[in-house]
């Protein structure tokens, strides 16, 4: 099935002279972290930071659940902002803030974030394991939509409201939202409704594209991974995230949840991304 099928049914530091200045930049030196040069997201060396990429139709606050739990563990924790403009380029990006964060990774992703994190991984020897909350991970060549579409059991296509959007060479883009008075139980049927009113409000969309762009990479081949089937998800069938999961020799846990999971089950996940840290832990 193809897109148009599915749519359809930056401190500055003055510089002072003489010894004072000279003094004092001794005492920042001393007291500036071994390595900070790299970034101001950093772990503590004593547990891993724990990097969480959400996917389409949600933003980093979808994760705050799960955040909460990690830290309240003492794992350090960064949740940035996925693009969702395209596949490569989101990756691309991931992999930049993946370079500015020091000492071992345990990366997760949700939904099409799972792609991105696939991708951003490989060749990454600071990321130790990969963590899927009911999540895409596709094989070199393989699309979100390819894989969405493998097994019956996702009403996503009938509740999706195309957008288009300029891009920059002039052409125009699809940006894919869910209709509002379809968010609850599509996406987060096990969320209270004052809730995902607020999260239907608020989601960030994804360009058509990027659910149609196909993997270079797929990091799960020689990483160990972990996922998190959500056995009542409509956006990917549960069927594919099975499919998913035994292709890539994950060791798989099953939840009675929404593709909102992180959302209405935050301690499951975080319970399943401390295994994961735990276990590959130096």
């Amino acid at each position: 099935m193809n897109l148009k099928s599915m749519l359809r049914p930056i401190r500055t530091q003055a510089v002072l002279a003489g010894s004072i200045a000279a003094l004092a930049a001794l005492s920042i030196a001393a007291s500036a972290p071994a390595g900070a040069a790299k970034g101001e997201h950093h772990g503590s060396g004593k547990k891993p930071t724990v990097v969480l990429v959400h996917g389409a139709f949600a933003d980093s606050s979808s994760w705050n659940g799960v955040i909460k739990r990690l830290q309240r563990a003492g794992y350090p924790v960064v949740a940035p902002a996925n693009p969702l403009r395209g596949l490569s380029s989101d990756a691309a990006y991931l992999h930049s803030v993946l370079g500015n964060v020091r000492g071992p990774i345990v990366l997760a992703g949700h939904s099409y974030g799972g792609s991105v994190i696939s991708e951003a991984a490989a060749g990454d020897p600071d990321v130790k394991a990969l963590v899927y909350i009911a999540a895409f991970a596709p094989d070199k060549g393989e699309s979100a939509l390819e894989l969405s579409n493998k097994y019956p059991g996702s009403t996503l296509g009938e509740n999706l409201d195309p957008v288009p959007f300029p891009l920059a060479d002039g052409g125009t883009g699809t940006d894919l939202y869910i209709k509002r008075d379809k968010f609850h139980d599509q996406f987060a049927a096990d969320v209270p409704a004052a809730q995902t009113d607020l999260m239907a409000a608020t989601q960030r969309p994804v360009a058509a594209s990027a659910l149609e762009e196909k993997a270079a990479d797929a990091a799960w081949k020689t990483l160990p991974s972990w996922y998190l089937v959500a056995t009542e998800d409509k956006n990917i069938p549960p069927a594919a995230q099975r499919f998913m999961a035994d292709r890539a020799g994950s060791r798989t846990v099953e939840i009675s949840a929404s593709h909102a999971v992180s959302v209405s089950r935050p301690a499951a996940v975080a319970h399943l991304i401390e295994k994961a840290a735990t276990a590959t832990a130096r």
